[in-house]
């Protein structure tokens, strides 16, 4: 393995404790909700909720944090670069915050939350400040100070998890549901001012010089960006929305609850589906600066194709993993009530290793700066995503999302492979895909086929394709089971 393959390998574990650590006591606060909110509409109001501010954090960051990363590369003046990206950032949060004070009334409206503008409210704070910790905390990733980045987000996340379990097990009152996302969300609150409260030498730094040329070259990087992600956002998270909204029959105030109780269902399930993704993050955390120190190597191609060898081989083993060992994992979610969501948990699991294999390959237009390939795939990704949802929820309700998120996913991961081969072509090895892949899926397809009754020894079976796998892999590789 040559060297720069394991500093990618070194940062993504330090990044990965602080990302997979915290996500999983994140995490733990599923079972914790789905315990004490008996109604899966309740937490359908969370997850709605949540659902908005992954919407919001991707347009109030602007894209840069990757404009920084980018532009670091060509100027001497690393401060210069920071300093602009931040006050662009700061600036949009400032105007963003101030429209939301005025017209928070009736976006709760629009959102049918009419009696709870203060959901609104407490939602815009939590993102306008994580968007704007957003760059120092980029640029600590930059100057690889991996340990103090994982500190910080570890103080935040113990935050959050301690006051939930404050707030959730000894003040909230089963029957007032809605304080419950209240104390979710003040506790929230609480924890995001903790990361400016230990970034406060940026904040104290700032100097009001602003240098316009500049600041045009990074917002004409970043708006493709911006777009891109605001659209891959749409993928990601559009289908919990659109749930509820189209679920919901507004000439029967009653099915606003039944409407509500889905996306609480569906939402549950979708985190044990989630669990690519927490190694995805990690991974992202580590790997965006890591390709963009590479630009300049002879070898980069060679070192970005054998990163998708092992990014490959390791996601699959995660869909493997929890969709063949579902019996345990749906443990995770406490109240039996949301267990009627669990079939489409492979079907996401399946979506989300696509989607990382496209995250992977994005790496070729931010790379060369063609950036606004990454909004036309992901705008054709988003417009799939509402035509999908808006035809065949009516009819099949959650497992349409399910479906909608692999197909567009799926379509991302193509279309950015062939656009990335025309434009800047890196040699991927589409054999060990294609092997790793399908091998993952014969691998599930046959423990679908096998109807084996007892629990543990269907688990006994399941895990048995599961060290299959991975005796597959350490031979392709060539890697000795000794170093594991």
């Amino acid at each position: 393995m040559s060297n720069p393959i394991k500093k990618l390998l070194g940062q993504t574990a330090v990044y990965g404790l602080s990302s997979i650590v915290g996500r999983l006591l994140n995490y733990l606060l599923v079972p914790l909700y789905t315990q004490v909110f008996a109604d899966p509409s309740d937490y359908g109001v969370v997850s709605e909720l949540y659902a908005w501010v992954a919407f919001l954090i991707v347009f109030l960051t602007f894209g840069m944090e990757t404009a920084f990363f980018r532009f670091l590369q060509d100027h001497e003046d690393k401060d210069k670069v920071f300093l602009n990206g931040f006050l662009t950032v700061i600036g949009v949060n400032v105007l963003f915050f101030c429209s939301l004070l005025y017209f928070n009334q009736d976006i709760a409206n629009v959102m049918l939350y009419p009696g709870h503008n203060e959901y609104i409210i407490l939602l815009g704070a939590i993102v306008a400040i994580d968007a704007i910790t957003a760059l120092p905390l980029a640029k600590l990733r930059a100057e690889n100070k991996a340990l103090k980045f994982a500190s910080i987000q570890f103080a935040s996340i113990g935050v959050n998890i301690g006051l939930n379990l404050f707030f959730m097990l000894y003040l909230f009152d089963p029957t007032r549901p809605e304080e419950g996302v209240l104390f979710i969300l003040f506790a929230n609150l609480i924890a995001s001012l903790v990361k400016p409260l230990l970034l406060y030498r940026d904040f104290l730094s700032i100097k009001f010089s602003f240098d316009l040329q500049l600041a045009k070259e990074m917002l004409v990087y970043s708006i493709p960006l911006v777009i891109a992600g605001f659209a891959g956002i749409i993928n990601e998270t559009l289908d919990r929305i659109l749930l509820k909204h189209i679920t919901y029959d507004g000439l029967n105030p009653a099915s606003l609850n039944f409407a509500e109780e889905q996306v609480g269902i569906y939402s549950a399930c979708y985190k044990l589906a989630m669990l690519v993704t927490i190694l995805l993050q990690a991974y992202r955390y580590a790997a965006e600066p890591f390709f963009f120190a590479q630009m300049k190597s002879e070898d980069k191609n060679k070192v970005y194709a054998k990163v998708m060898n092992y990014f490959v081989a390791t996601v699959c083993l995660v869909f493997l993993v929890v969709s063949l060992n579902i019996d345990i994992f749906k443990h995770f979610i406490r109240n039996e009530a949301y267990w009627s969501g669990l079939g489409v948990v492979p079907i996401l699991l399946l979506a989300n290793v696509f989607l990382g294999i496209y995250y992977n390959q994005s790496i070729w237009y931010k790379l060369s700066g063609q950036t606004r390939f990454g909004a036309y795939i992901a705008i054709v990704g988003a417009t799939l995503t509402i035509l999908i949802n808006v035809v065949f929820i009516p009819e099949y309700g959650f497992y349409a999302c399910a479906w909608a998120t692999l197909v567009v996913y799926a379509f991302q991961m193509i279309a950015s492979y062939y656009l990335g081969q025309r434009y800047y072509p890196i040699q991927y090895n589409l054999r060990k895909f294609f092997l790793y892949f399908g091998g993952a899926l014969l691998l599930f397809v046959i423990a679908k086929l096998m109807q084996i009754d007892g629990v543990y020894t269907r688990l006994f079976f399941h895990n048995a394709l599961i060290i299959i796998y991975l005796v597959i892999v350490f031979s392709v590789e060539k890697i000795p089971l000794k170093r594991v």
